[in-house]
């Protein structure tokens, strides 16, 4: 079944893809497809445990079968988050507008009363963190090849955020979490709610830091001046861990093995 026959059918119902009304926060965003809390609940079987598949920060998705058939995940914002909210509202204006075959896709949202719910296309090989990283139990063979082709991947989605995006897209945050996969294994640059918009004639943006630990760009870190370099940077210390298999950070082993950059750079000079 393709999912978004359904979507692109209702364009002209009022409770299909339109503007968000009556909400100021939310005035800027448009055409996107609005979900009712009551379909997206039935979606889950009620938000059931049984369908939880993940959980940060900003709250809990859920694997759902949406009234189309199709089969979603769907990610609810903690009540109260007002930096939640903040990264809800940056991650639609990013991710609706924009399509590429390594972005994740939004199939729309629910802002109905104090819900804030985004629903994107389901991908049945969960994160790179959980499969190549996690040390759990999966069948997933991750072969060079697919770990070239998981490389090669990401850096097309972020090319086409950085330079084919007007105005460009800096992620702010590349990690293995945030690298989803397809059942052909094909990764999908996910979580869009850091995201900052720069203009082609600007160097840098200078903002508060935020990210994740072991992935910050030195300059980042350190001045809050963030560019698409900034992403490249994190992106480096993904591949590392693409191609090694371990995580960036791993406080279980001894002290002088536990940052991946660092052994990296220390072997880079031994072999020299």
């Amino acid at each position: 079944m393709n999912c978004f026959s359904f979507f692109s059918s209702k364009k002209g119902d009022s409770s299909g893809k339109k503007a968000i009304e009556g909400d100021e926060e939310l005035s800027g965003i448009q055409n996107v497809y609005l979900y009712t809390y009551k379909e997206l609940r039935v979606a889950t079987n009620h938000f059931s445990l049984a369908n939880k598949i993940g959980e940060g920060g900003f709250g809990l998705v859920y694997k759902g079968r949406l009234k189309n058939g199709c089969v979603a995940a769907i990610k609810v914002l903690s009540a109260g988050s007002k930096q939640g909210v903040r990264e809800f509202l940056t991650e639609i204006k990013v991710i609706s507008e924009v399509e590429h075959e390594n972005l994740v896709k939004l199939y729309g949202c629910c802002v109905e009363g104090n819900h804030r719910i985004l629903v994107y296309g389901f991908l049945e090989n969960n994160s790179l963190a959980q499969t190549l990283l996690g040390g759990g139990h999966n069948s997933i063979q991750f072969s060079w090849q697919i770990r070239q082709k998981i490389c090669v991947g990401v850096a097309r989605g972020l090319a086409y955020l950085h330079g084919d995006v007007h105005p460009h897209v800096i992620h702010r945050d590349i990690k293995a979490s945030n690298v989803l996969l397809d059942k052909d294994l094909t990764p999908k640059i996910s979580d869009f709610g850091l995201a900052k918009f720069i203009p082609p004639n600007l160097t840098h943006i200078s903002t508060h830091v935020a990210g994740t630990t072991g992935y910050l760009a030195p300059e980042y870190a350190m001045r809050g001046q963030v560019t698409r370099r900034s992403d490249v940077y994190s992106f480096g210390v993904l591949l590392l861990e693409i191609v090694s298999g371990r995580c960036n950070i791993n406080r279980r082993l001894p002290p002088e093995e536990q940052y991946l950059l660092e052994r990296s750079c220390i072997a880079g000079v031994g072999t020299a």
